[in-house]
């Protein structure tokens, strides 16, 4: 299969210095200025008593195509919300994912739930339109990025004010976060080369979290069965968005499993 990460990155490089062409880096700062984004808060509540789930916005997916036809992100948010999220996950990737940063506009709009923009985020440029666009926190991909750009962007993001969740899919991967200073680390059990899932990822890499980070699991969760164990991993959150975006009622299908995962129902 064709490295996906790959193919994604490049797209998402070009985007970025389209974008700053026609709004230059410093131009998309002054932008962001006036907003205040809520990181430090977004990543204190990941770690809060309770079954803490960032609930993800997404249309599309390489592996499952189109998932919700009728998608209206900032009415999925409201539900979320509702439900209880801990964080909004919102996918801004046009090509593969359907996504924008309008959606993520929308979604600010409509909650005041801490709001993830989850993208293939490479350049200083797609940080501060983050900020810009309402986010709280961001996603950086190790496999992504070298070494230095990783630990570039997380100290720029931070100078934002912005979370950074910063998700690994190896040993090796892990070690980079952590020696990069990442507090927030996103275990994802979907390799993002060639979209195969392995869930045993989730045991075999917790015992290397340090004890200060955040821990997340994303990818491939599925019930409340799946979040107990994985709390008792070690795991602090979870970023779930197939199983939502399958059911006709996403915050409503949240709220279940959140009461079932803490033992409040039999669902």
């Amino acid at each position: 299969m064709a490295d996906v990460l790959q193919a994604i990155v490049a797209g998402a490089r070009r985007s970025a210095a389209e974008r700053m062409r026609a709004v230059p880096l410093a131009e998309m700062e002054q932008l962001a200025a006036p907003r205040r984004p809520r990181g430090a808060e977004f990543r204190a509540s990941l770690s809060a008593d309770g079954v803490r789930i960032i609930a993800e916005c997404k249309r599309r997916s390489p592996s499952r195509g189109i998932l919700r036809a009728d998608y209206d992100p900032a009415a999925i948010a409201v539900g979320y919300a509702g439900a209880g999220a801990a964080g909004i996950s919102v996918l801004t990737e046009p090509s593969f994912f359907d996504g924008s940063l309008d959606h993520l506009r929308a979604v600010r709009a409509a909650v005041a739930t801490p709001v993830l923009r989850k993208d293939f985020v490479v350049t200083e440029y797609q940080v501060a339109e983050s900020r810009a666009a309402g986010a709280d926190g961001i996603l950086l991909i190790v496999a992504a990025l070298a070494d230095e750009e990783l630990s570039r962007l997380a100290r720029y993001a931070a100078d934002l004010g912005l979370m950074t969740l910063v998700e690994v899919h190896t040993a090796d991967e892990l070690k980079r976060a952590v020696d990069a200073g990442a507090d927030t680390i996103g275990v994802n059990s979907r390799n993002l080369r060639t979209l195969d899932v392995d869930r045993a990822l989730f045991e075999r890499l917790a015992p290397d979290i340090p004890d200060a980070a955040v821990a997340v699991a994303e990818s491939g969760i599925r019930s409340a069965k799946d979040i107990r164990r994985l709390r008792a991993a070690g795991f602090d959150a979870f970023l779930i968005g197939e199983r939502f975006m399958m059911d006709e009622d996403a915050g409503a299908s949240l709220a279940a499993l959140r009461a079932a995962a803490d033992g409040r129902s039999d669902a």
